[in-house]
């Protein structure tokens, strides 16, 4: 099963549905959510009503205040991140079977959004036994990786933003992993995350400081993708149960997957993960004062 098209999104940047053909299907696609400089009425809104009938399906984990208004829409499956860790694991040969051919697959463009593109592909079949729980563990940042898991993980945080490379490594999925040259394109990928990791270790090093149960790190004079964010507030929840990033333009809150801190309720963003926020920087006294409240910061 191929679509004509295969487009790759984020919950911010949709494409304009006229660019889009035929019957579609959106995957690991949060609604937009209020207070990140986007909205659902801004953003998600309409590209549903620019897309109409030939929306085919959206399937979606992210929370969002808006999901109750879709219950009664067949072509939506959607629930919170406490319920489904991943969205492939949504994904069933039922599903796929019963929204029917489609012509494009819209789909996030990080591990869990390909993963979920190739499973649909696949009529509802993972690529590889445990790609579901390769999906899950990367996007809870819980559990073990799977060899192969781990070395797509690593390769698109390299070229996550390369299209082309990503089109590229769905089709790889969809073949079973079995072709050698895309395979080695994510392995020299993959490769090169070692100095971007390492730096990252470094900057942790160097510049988290721990105060109350929040470890706080300033990365503002850095360039672009010089740094992992996603790792940096990994290795900040080492050091604390929250660990939270300034950069020129947003504060990052991130948690435990498990830690039960819901920071889209403590800073009233309407959707997205609980445990994983953004907000402008000019929010950054807030995010001090509604942590300083929880307890989590000295007051």
């Amino acid at each position: 099963m191929t679509p004509a098209h295969l487009v790759f999104a984020t919950p911010r940047k949709l494409p304009r549905p006229s660019t889009l053909v035929g019957r579609v299907v959106v995957l690991d696609i949060a609604f937009a959510a209020a207070g990140t400089g986007s909205s659902f009425e801004k953003v998600t809104g309409p590209f549903l009503a620019g897309l109409g009938e030939r929306l085919a399906a959206w399937v979606d984990h992210h929370d969002h205040n808006l999901h109750p208004s879709f219950r009664d829409d067949p072509r939506f499956t959607l629930c919170t991140k406490a319920v489904h860790g991943a969205c492939p694991e949504m994904i069933t040969p039922e599903m796929v079977a019963r929204t029917g051919p489609v012509d494009t697959v819209v789909c996030h463009n990080d591990f869990d959004g390909l993963y979920a593109a190739a499973k649909w592909l696949l009529g509802g079949v993972e690529p590889y036994p445990g790609a579901d729980d390769d999906a899950r563990a990367v996007d809870t940042r819980t559990g073990t990786l799977s060899a192969r898991g781990a070395l797509v993980d690593r390769a698109l945080r390299i070229e996550g933003r390369d299209d082309a490379f990503l089109g590229r490594a769905v089709a790889w999925l969809v073949g079973r992993a079995a072709d050698p040259q895309v395979g080695g394109e994510i392995a020299a990928a993959a490769a090169r995350y070692d100095a971007t990791e390492q730096r990252t270790r470094d900057v942790a090093g160097d510049r988290y400081v721990v105060s109350g149960s929040v470890a706080w790190c300033d990365i503002t004079d850095l360039k672009p993708r010089e740094v992992d964010k996603t790792e940096l507030l990994l290795l900040g929840q080492k050091r604390a149960p929250v660990s939270v990033l300034t950069d020129e333009q947003n504060v990052t809150l991130a948690a435990a997957f498990d830690s039960g801190l819901d920071f889209l309720a403590m800073l009233g963003v309407a959707g997205g993960m609980p445990t994983r926020v953004s907000v402008p920087r000019s929010r950054e006294a807030e995010v001090r004062a509604v942590l300083a409240k929880r307890g989590l910061l000295p007051t």
